[in-house]
């Protein structure tokens, strides 16, 4: 219950039912002004004055943030406490890992285990472990959703009695959706109700999630952003999240998006731009006429991309497109009734009257400026103009080109690059066998591969799969495509893994399905794929002729990150685009070309077809849209959306509020962190005659700490895993091991390229003192732990740095 020292309790009726609200303009009539805040501060705002408490969130803190000035350096800390959690699988696991942990601490103590459960609503959606094995066939959804949980059938049951055994714990099951798409198209309520006995609160939808894309739904006028897996922990057990007031930085929207132009155009436009000026740690705010005129998907595309642009969100208000969006995709009259009827109270919901807000900064853009653009070869930020493809390629190549000598002395395939690091792993490198996947490529195909070669097309990622209008484009453009008589060339893997299932159904209505599946773009799985580095082997033939001929190869995705080695070890050149140019470049095979100029290829009369030939117009797709889109089919699609298939339902699932470890788990093992507990903490101990096991330098990063990548067998995690069964064929990644501790803790400091200055020697290795003997750093820790002997970690600026990374915390 809130102090309400403001006194802005009070009541909202919306059709037969009283809402308790807590109003914003009670400080107005406190004598503090707060028609000048931005939106994202708003909601700020409303929720220091919902959950005030005297400790946490005091008076003189609401009274800080509602006189915010735009000009001052954020130097007032506030206690934030987002509306629920959300989770992916690859950090949502050791989560409720450590939810069982404190289950069996509880009952240790004598008490009752049930009574841990989150306090805020948790929601964790599985889609990190599907894999593209298969593709190019029509039975690449089932193959690959077979593949996946012979790969995770150990995680999947953990995550599988969590769902039965908490409350307050929701889990979407895998080959659903992907958690961004599935959070903005159901999940977001925007305004959030939370009913007692007697009372129904109504109050701005927040959110954090161990995602650093959680910002999508930003574009929905959701305030949410991704966090690290100890404060996503904390959230869930209804602990606030530490923040300085922001700045704000305002992008001004004007103009109308020319034609030819996509949200994606749009995207890679606002980041090379917000890159450029500079908002890391800033919040953005988008606002302006241009909003008039740009769809929520275009909007929730933007937000998405939120990290790429350094920002900590990039939100829009809510408005009359936000009630359209939320009405197409199946959310109740009421629930549309209360977001109109509480924004419009609350100053939270934006027309043409409302006021302009002052921001720290203020930057603007004319949508009619942009034009069709790609990024890449590396870095999202690097937006190149379509008609500079093959200048741009052609110039990045040198520094592309690997001697074959260094190449041999890289890391094993699986561990080059980062991957999806923001998230916590890399490809599964299991060794399921099946004589069917991949092995439609001839060898031929190694005459016709060269620098700049595609060798992968994905259409991808939540950032553009959650869009209708650039799915529909790409549909469109294969059905022209086919009808000139155009084909994908033998070397370019082909997917299509949407964000939820309701793309295959439009996509089936609308009649395009059948096009995109004669390019071979068939469905591979309704999962993150390609964009977090789920990319698959590539063909052995193209594998073979990349290797031997040195070959600096493209991928073209529809993703949000193209860092270099994330998409595929073997792919050097990683290009971000719209899912039409995605199929436009598969078709013409290279990336070193001109669209513009060039041709595509040659259609059945012999006559070269371009890419004005079939490329869709705005019309075109819109008509489309509205014939083959409909809120039933959201409505359909998310109506068990909790309930899996028979796989996920036919799981082995211990019973009991406390959870059946497996003493041979290789993949969740009970957290010690609470063994030995009593019921009163301990006393914090001195350090005393303490050893220095590391000696790090500047710019050490949560990678460096707690690597994500692959396992090397010669490594402490690797010789654990030996010894407990595991060929190093099924190592998987420590992204995928994360539930268990003996392995994480292996782990720490493993990092290939750490400098430790007490060893002349690359990686995880220390000297241990005063022996002097050289060996890895947990191997000196467990020598340290026999002999009592505290220890210490020296480094320089910028220590744990980078992602957000829970175990490189603990």
């Amino acid at each position: 219950m809130s102090l309400n020292s403001f006194n802005s309790r009070a009541s909202l009726k919306v059709g037969n039912k009283e809402y308790e609200i807590y109003r914003l303009d009670a400080l107005d009539k406190a004598g503090i002004s707060t028609q000048h805040l931005p939106f994202s501060l708003r909601i700020l705002l409303e929720n220091l004055l919902r959950t005030e408490d005297g400790g946490n969130v005091k008076k003189e803190e609401i009274r800080a943030l509602a006189a915010w000035n735009s000009q001052s350096k954020p130097d007032k800390e506030i206690a934030f406490t987002p509306s629920r959690v959300l989770l992916q699988d690859f950090t949502g696991v050791p989560c409720v890992v450590d939810l069982a942990a404190m289950r069996d601490a509880m009952k240790q103590l004598g008490g009752d285990p049930s009574l841990i459960n989150p306090l805020q609503p948790v929601e964790l959606v599985i889609d990190h472990s599907v894999q593209v094995d298969e593709f190019g066939t029509a039975n690449a959804f089932d193959m690959n959703a077979l593949l996946e949980f012979q790969r995770n059938k150990e995680r999947y049951s953990f995550l599988r009695w969590g769902q039965t055994g908490f409350r307050n714990l929701a889990i979407v099951p895998p080959d659903t959706g992907i958690v961004h798409q599935v959070n903005l198209e159901y999940l977001a309520r925007v305004v959030f109700i939370h009913e007692s006995p007697g009372k129904r609160v109504a109050y701005p939808d927040t959110l954090v999630g161990t995602d650093s894309h959680t910002t999508m739904v930003n574009g929905l006028g959701v305030l949410g952003w991704g966090v690290g897996g100890i404060e996503a922990e904390a959230a869930m057990l209804g602990q606030p999240v530490s923040m300085l007031i922001p700045l704000v930085v305002g992008v001004k929207l004007t103009g109308r998006l020319r034609e030819g132009a996509t949200a994606t155009d749009l995207v890679l436009t606002i980041t090379e731009m917000l890159r450029k000026h500079g908002v890391v740690g800033k919040f953005v705010e988008y606002f302006g006429p241009g909003l008039r005129d740009l769809p929520l998907a275009d909007r929730a595309t933007i937000a998405n991309m939120s990290p790429e642009y350094g920002a900590t969100c990039g939100i829009f208000p809510i408005d009359k497109e936000t009630l359209k969006y939320l009405r197409l995709t199946g959310r109740s009259e009421e629930q549309i009734a209360l977001v109109e009827a509480y924004g419009r109270e609350q100053g939270l919901f934006h027309d043409d009257k409302t006021p302009e807000a002052q921001y720290s900064e203020l930057l603007s853009l004319d949508l009619a400026s942009v034009e069709p653009s790609m990024a890449g070869p590396k870095r999202p930020q690097d937006r190149v103009v379509l008609s500079q493809a093959g200048e741009s390629f052609t110039k990045a190549l040198p520094s592309l080109i690997k001697p074959k000598a260094a190449a041999k002395t890289a890391a094993p395939a699986a561990a080059n690059g980062p991957r999806w690091e923001q998230e916590g792993g890399s490809p599964a490198a299991i060794g399921v066998e099946d004589p069917n996947v991949h092995e439609h490529v001839p060898a031929s195909v190694k005459d016709s591969l060269k620098h700049g070669s595609v060798v992968i097309a994905a259409i991808t990622s939540c950032t553009n799969t959650s869009n209708p209008s650039v799915l529909i484009g790409a549909g469109l453009l294969a059905k022209k495509a086919v009808e000139k008589g155009l084909q994908v060339p033998l070397w370019v893997k082909t997917s299509l893994a949407p964000g939820s299932k309701v793309v295959r159904d439009y996509l089936d209505h609308a009649g395009l399905m059948p096009y995109l599946e004669k390019l071979k773009f068939h469905l591979v799985g309704y999962g993150c794929t390609t964009c977090i580095g789920n990319s698959g082997p590539l063909p052995e033939e193209v594998s073979k002729a990349i290797d031997e001929k040195e070959l600096v190869v493209a991928s073209v995705l529809s993703g949000n990150r193209n860092f270099e080695g994330r998409i595929n070890s073997e792919v050097r050149a990683n290009y971000l685009m719209s899912p039409p140019l995605v199929v436009a470049f598969a078709l013409a095979g290279r990336i070193d070309v001109d669209l513009r100029k060039d041709p595509l290829g040659t259609g059945r009369d012999g006559k070269p077809v371009y890419l004005a030939d079939i490329w869709p117009t705005s019309r075109e797709v819109e008509d489309v849209m509205q014939h083959s889109i409909t809120s039933e089919m959201f409505s359909k699609s998310y109506a068990e959306v909790f309930e899996g298939d028979e796989r996920w339902r036919g799981l082995s699932v211990p019973k009991g509020q406390t959870y059946v470890w497996e003493k041979d788990s290789t993949y969740i093992r009970r957290a010690p962190y609470f063994d030995d507990m009593a019921v009163k903490p301990w006393p914090v101990g001195e350090i005393k005659k303490a050893r220095v096991l590391a000696v790090l330098g500047d710019s050490v990063t949560t990678d460096h700490i707690s690597p994500a990548g692959s396992i090397k067998k010669d490594s402490p995690a690797g010789k654990y895993l030996q010894e407990h069964g595991v060929k190093p064929a099924d190592f998987n990644s420590y992204g995928s091991r994360r539930g268990n501790h003996e392995v994480m803790v292996r782990g720490t400091f493993a990092n290939v390229r750490l400098r430790n200055k007490l060893v002349q020697t690359e990686g995880g290795f220390t000297r241990h003192l005063p022996t002097n003997a050289e060996m890895s750093i947990f191997d000196a820790s467990e020598k340290y732990h026999a002999d009592g002997t505290p220890l210490i970690i020296l480094a320089g600026k910028e220590y744990g740095s980078g992602s957000s990374r829970d175990w490189a915390a603990k």
